[in-house]
């Protein structure tokens, strides 16, 4: 078994920049290539790929998506040395790992790793390595020095895996996010809340990401973007072939791309003009006024749902002349709620969820809304009743 030497590392990113840096202070030979041309502090580069992996034992990816990997390997298969090992720690999607594994046979390890920047510097990354054996066991000197591999059976289920991963940070970013919204509107302290929220299951979330989250947050460098974090949870979508909503919804947060993930979880809350024609809405069942109801809805507007074992689809006059529209509140007003449970924009549609509690009854209303010239409208309603 021949142990590496000459290590090419294809993507000095973020963390193509720390795989590099990290090899080199262990001693290896390292070679960097990135396809903006930018060259890293402490990282020997080369404006050819081709140059970086003539002479490489290993060559190390580390790029944003599977595209990019296929264009990159396109490009150098040819200087390829035919013992050298391509070690992809890339996160991409399983048939794109699959479909490389196969084109690569022996010579490929898929990789993909869990954690980030301060994590390769401190060699503690948690590597997913699939490979043979007698491949692995060359590539495992290179790979320990990064962290603890684990190894799975195969590059799909190593590229899934990732994914999966990735979608636990997903969902830990997006409910810190609604608990800081929450404190917010409460009008708590910023710094008082992240005390709290550290003691609890998001602690490690808002420890390493609280220079962020401070009410002035420092200019710390950004370690994993929001933009590569909803890349991630649309191939987890695509590939499992399941809604995910974490996938819509950081893609949705109003920050840069660019931007650590962390400025996901400080997104403001929705513009106030969304949620009108929401509000215009209650007040036509608040006050049994249903003028509201037309301030609220486009004119096209439908409302459907079951209604006495029937579905029923009322045009929006048909319901604005429903006998219980009277204009004047219901006898038991006092004792309704009605309450905006979520809503989410995509640019120029939303979607909205809430809850009626009328007497005996209780409405959930699925509403889908629009921007047009004016502001926000209602397109339509559907819901469900349970009594």
């Amino acid at each position: 078994m021949t142990t590496p030497k000459t290590i090419a590392v294809l993507g000095l990113g973020r963390m193509g920049t720390a795989f590099a840096t990290r090899l080199s202070a262990q001693g290896w030979d390292v070679v960097g290539w990135t396809r903006s041309g930018h060259s890293s502090d402490g990282v020997t580069t080369t404006g050819d790929p081709n140059d970086a992996v003539a002479k490489a034992d290993l060559v190390l990816l580390a790029l944003f998506d599977g595209p990019a990997c296929r264009e990159v390997l396109d490009e150098v298969r040819d200087s390829l040395r035919t013992d050298a090992i391509v070690l992809n720690t890339s996160t991409i999607a399983p048939a794109e790992a699959s479909e490389l594994a196969r084109e690569f046979g022996s010579s490929y390890v898929h990789a993909p790793v869990v954690g980030s920047v301060p994590v390769v510097a401190a060699g503690t990354l948690s590597i997913l390595a699939a490979a043979e054996q007698d491949t692995l066991d060359r590539a495992r000197p290179v790979l320990a020095a990064l962290g603890t591999v684990r190894r799975v059976d195969d590059a799909a289920a190593a590229a899934a895996l990732k994914l999966v991963a990735n979608s636990s940070l997903a969902g830990a970013v997006l409910a810190l996010r609604e608990s800081l919204r929450q404190a917010d509107a409460l009008g708590l302290p910023r710094a008082q809340v992240l005390d709290v929220l550290e003691l609890g299951q998001l602690g490690g979330l808002v420890a390493r990401k609280r220079a962020f989250l401070a009410d002035q947050p420092a200019a710390a460098a950004a370690e994993f973007t929001i933009g590569a974090l909803a890349k991630d949870m649309a191939l987890l979508a695509a590939a499992s072939d399941a809604p995910l909503r974490s996938a819509a919804d950081l893609a949705g947060a109003s920050a840069d791309p660019e931007a650590d993930i962390a400025f996901a979880a400080t997104a403001p809350a929705v513009d106030d003009a969304v949620l009108e024609p929401l509000r215009a809405y209650i007040r036509g069942h608040a006050t049994g006024d249903a003028s509201h109801f037309r301030d609220a809805f486009l004119p096209t507007a439908h409302i459907e749902g079951i209604r006495e074992g029937a579905f029923v689809s009322w045009p929006l006059d048909e319901y604005c002349g429903l006998p219980v529209f009277q204009g004047k509140p219901a006898s038991d007003e006092a004792t309704r709620s009605r309450c905006i449970d979520a809503i989410d924009v995509h640019e120029t549609v939303a979607t909205a969820t809430m809850t009626l509690r009328h007497g005996a009854d209780t409405f959930t209303d699925i509403f889908l809304l629009v921007r047009v010239d004016d502001g926000w409208r209602i397109a339509n309603k559907a819901y469900h009743r349970q009594t």
